[in-house]
């Protein structure tokens, strides 16, 4: 007999033996029910590729439809619209962001027409249609709150009438989901829901989004006076409470991975829908690191959506989802 025997009545090991028993122990699963998809629209015809986000496109009017069709078939329950927009349609009241047939809206429209049976997230920021690259408007170099917070309301208005199911504020702006709730359901909209992007950080991870939505070149300083300081855990349940007592129906960590913790005490604190975004600077560092052979691309893609589901995630935004979700399907 092993002198070890005494120890070893406990062998952890024995339960990861072989592939069955370890599915039948696990703790967490990832389904395709926890992706959505975040896409690129414009305006030019066809596709064009986002340089600093390999793999990731932006969808003209004749290719859209199609390439939600391929997440309708795949299972995924929702998309999130981000607009790509002409550099002579951003100004410094942000007016685009609310005309009824912008790329948001238009998108929202003729996917309607075809898919009923994905939901469809529209983006309630004015960072794609400002001059000054804020997520607010901005005089003498200060992002206003309340002004910003009326764009916002229109904004979000005219996304629900173009048929989104949620809008889904981005900006930071206090005071913004009650606003927003206020006017849709004033509107008689008050099933549209609002996933509130609740704790989202002043962070350096956001970089290739900025390319792809074409705002990288207009920023004028930083974020830091309305996004949260990435020192801060404590202010983010603050920030989480406030929404949820506006009336958000599910809320946001942004970005994700670097962020575990604070979705982790999110979830165990308020036990509500909590969504995280695995942001592009994220996803581009998993396609960076593959391409150089530094890393496995599919391990580490499955692995960092576990770490989500892990921390207490109901649904995660993320560029992998239809390689997740084909994944996921073969299994």
């Amino acid at each position: 007999m092993s002198s070890l025997s005494p120890f070893l009545v406990h062998r952890p090991r024995r339960n990861r033996t072989d592939s069955w028993t370890r599915r039948l122990v696990a703790e967490n699963r990832l389904g395709t029910d926890d992706l959505i998809w975040p896409l690129f629209v414009q305006d030019e015809m066809g596709t064009s590729d986002v340089a600093s986000m390999p793999g990731v496109k932006r969808y003209g009017p004749d290719t859209l439809v199609d390439a939600v069709g391929e997440a309708v078939e795949l299972g995924i329950p929702a998309v999130a619209i981000f607009p790509y927009n002409r550099d002579d349609s951003k100004t410094a009241d942000c007016r685009e962001a609310f005309n009824p047939d912008n790329l948001i809206c238009s998108a929202a429209r003729a996917i309607r027409k075809h898919h009923r049976e994905i939901g469809l997230i529209g983006d309630v920021a004015l960072d794609p249609y400002n001059s000054a690259g804020h997520d607010g408007i901005v005089r003498d170099g200060i992002i206003l709150n309340d002004e910003t917070v009326e764009v916002l309301c229109k904004q979000a208005l005219a996304q629900v009438e173009a048929g989104c199911d949620f809008v889904g504020p981005s900006d930071m702006m206090d005071g913004r989901i009650g606003a927003i709730r206020t006017t849709l359901d004033e509107a008689g909209h008050e099933y549209a829901k609002i996933m509130a992007y609740s704790a989202k950080y002043a962070s350096a991870f956001y970089g290739p989004f900025r390319d792809a939505v074409g705002a990288a070149g207009f920023l004028k300083g930083d974020k830091k006076s309305y996004q949260m300081d990435p020192a801060n855990s404590d202010e983010a349940l603050r920030m989480i409470e406030g929404d949820l007592e506006q009336g958000a129906d599910m809320v946001m960590v942004k970005p994700g991975m670097p962020y575990l913790d604070i979705i982790q005490r999110v979830k165990e604190t308020f036990r509500v829908p909590t969504m995280a975004y695995q942001v592009s600077g994220e996803f581009a560092m998993i396609k960076a690191a593959s391409q150089n052979g530094w890393i496995d691309h599919d391990n580490a893609m499955m692995e960092s959506l576990m770490a989500f589901k892990r921390a207490g995630t109901d649904g995660v935004l993320t560029y992998f989802a239809k390689d997740v979700a084909r994944r996921l399907k073969q299994g």
